[in-house]
Formats: structure tokens, sequence, C-alpha cells
């Protein structure tokens, strides 16, 4: 390839992803591949504005109101895109950490089908290799619950809630065709599972150095 391999984990809160995200990248630089680890909410230029449409979105819940929030996140990604993806070097693996698969998750009146359109339009894009992270939200919860910062989410309060987005955000999965990778078993296991995925991606055998073969 001639541009960066692009893969996007994402998934409902507690999941382990960022764990499984250090772990992905541990294996990859130790096979000699240049990883470049990346989230949406450290690249957004916008930030400060987005929270601040959600938090609205959380005091005052609205259809209009979290179709704006979607555009805005679409924005960003789109800037996104243009001014941070097309920087890295092409001989790289980009993991980005949470992009617009999430939004299936997070998102309660709008339509993903919608969300993913406003997407395409703003030329957003694609990841080579989409990875959607999940547990039963039971164990997504427990563990959420036992983080210092706890489930630190600005619209999911209840257990309720997050198996509702939990579910929606594993049909989305399954209906797009992404990887699933249920993280409820050892580290170890979910890594293998993600590294084997890129490898493939790339066409090359899983523990092979492919660090030239991309060109």
């Amino acid at each position: 390839m001639s541009r960066p391999l692009f893969v996007s984990l994402d998934g409902p809160k507690g999941v382990g992803k960022t764990t499984l995200l250090e772990a992905i990248t541990k294996e990859l630089r130790a096979d000699n591949i240049k990883v470049i680890r990346l989230s949406e909410k450290n690249s957004d230029p916008y930030r400060k504005e987005t929270m601040a449409l959600v938090n609205r979105l959380a005091r005052n819940p609205s259809r209009d109101l979290e179709l704006e929030v979607c555009q805005r996140f679409a924005d960003s990604r789109a800037w996104i895109s243009q001014h941070v993806l097309t920087k890295q070097p092409p001989d790289s693996i980009i993991l980005m950490d949470r992009w617009y698969p999430s939004e299936a998750a997070f998102r309660q009146m709008v339509p993903f089908a919608e969300i993913l359109q406003l997407n395409i339009e703003r030329n957003v894009q694609t990841p080579d290799l989409h990875v959607g992270v999940v547990t039963a939200p039971e164990i997504s919860w427990a563990r959420a619950a036992a983080r210092t910062r706890g489930l630190s989410s600005t619209v999911i309060h209840q257990l309720e809630e997050h198996v509702a987005c939990t579910q929606a955000f594993e049909h989305a999965v399954t209906e797009h065709g992404w990887v699933l990778c249920r993280n409820e078993g050892t580290i170890e296991q979910a890594t293998k599972q993600v590294i084997t995925e890129i490898y493939r991606v790339i066409g090359c055998p899983l523990g092979i150095s492919s660090a030239g073969s991309r060109q």
C-alpha cells in the first residue's frame, strides 16, 4: 500500500478497548512495524465545542440536538481525515481510538444509517479495518465501575442504557460486516484476533513482519 493502513477500534464504555490497543501496539512494534496511535478525542481541534454540545444534549435530549452532535463529530472527523491522517508515514499502521462506528453505541434518536451518511458526505476516511470491541454489557459495566474514573460517560448513566447501547453497537457491527472482537477472555486472545485480522488485510501471514511489503 502507498498509504498507512487505517484501523479503528470502537465499542461501548468499559469493554477494555484502551488495554487492547496497548497490547496490539506492543505486538506490532515487536514485529518491527511502525504503529501510530491516534484518538478521535485528542485529534479533534473542535473538541471543546463538540463536548459542550454533547452536554447540552444530555441535559435536554432531542432529535434535532442529537443530529447536530452527529454533524459536529462528522465535521471533526473530516478535519482529522484531511489534516492528520494524510500526514502519517505510508509504511505505518494507524490505530484510531474511536471513529464513526462508535456513534452506533452512543446515539439514541438518530438512526446509524443516517449518521453513516453524514460521514460519507463529508469524505470522512473509511478505515481499512473496523474492529468492534464488545463484552456482555454486565461485564463492561462492572469493569467501568471498577475504574477510578468510573463509567465517565456524558450520555449513559444506567445499566439499562448501557445494555441498549451495547446491543445497538453489536447490531451495527453485524449489519456492516465489521470485525467483532469479544473481549471477555484473556487480553492475549483478543489481541491475537485483531492482529490476525490486521495481517489478513495486509496480506501477510501472522508473525511475519510486513514492514517492507506494503509499499
